[in-house]
């Protein structure tokens, strides 16, 4: 028996899907977005870190999309490095509290414009970017100030799920969330 095509489950009000139209990069802070904002140690200093694999997949499905995503973040750590090798993701600049100019040298270089980008961010480091993007997100865990710029706030908390939320609506916003679903599930029916 063929299984039954898949229909796409997610709905979103038709003026959020118009705002997140035409986004060809997003921009992605770590700590409180791809992770849940801990910081643990080990006993010998090592800063490890903590990565939802639904978040991973959102990175991923936006690069097949032919969405950049692009990681911009205030730390530095191997664990990091490591994950976004993992992914893909190509486009990163640790290290720095200043992401407006990181953010900027970005688009020059995909030639792209604010109008093409989006962002997701949790905390006042991240403002700047949110704000010059054409679409900004914040997790629901988010500082209020990062909460009153934000045109969509997911229902998930930062490194739960979050920048997957945000990746879907991308996606969705973009039509192609339900092509890429149905790849997925072609590949099931054979």
């Amino acid at each position: 028996m063929t299984p039954q095509p898949l229909t796409p489950a997610l709905n979103y009000p038709p003026e959020l899907l118009l705002q997140a139209q035409g986004i060809k990069v997003a921009f992605f802070d770590v700590d409180g977005v791809l992770t849940d904002g801990g910081l643990y140690f080990s006993e010998h200093g090592e800063t490890l870190k903590r990565f939802n694999t639904l978040d991973g997949h959102g990175l991923k499905l936006l690069m097949q999309a032919g969405i950049t995503p692009v990681v911009i973040t205030g730390r530095d750590s191997l664990p990091l490095r490591k994950r976004l090798t993992a992914l893909g993701v190509t486009h990163a600049t640790f290290g720095t509290e200043d992401k407006l100019p990181a953010a900027e040298s970005y688009l020059h270089s995909l030639g792209l414009n604010w109008s093409q980008a989006a962002a997701m961010g949790d905390d006042w480091p991240d403002l700047p970017v949110m704000q010059h993007a054409a679409f900004a997100c914040a997790p629901a865990n988010a500082h209020a100030q990062a909460l009153a710029i934000a045109q969509h706030i997911t229902t998930q908390r930062g490194g739960e799920g979050a920048a997957r939320a945000f990746c879907d609506l991308l996606l969705v916003a973009g039509g192609h969330y339900a092509k890429l679903l149905a790849r997925v599930t072609s590949h099931v029916q054979r």
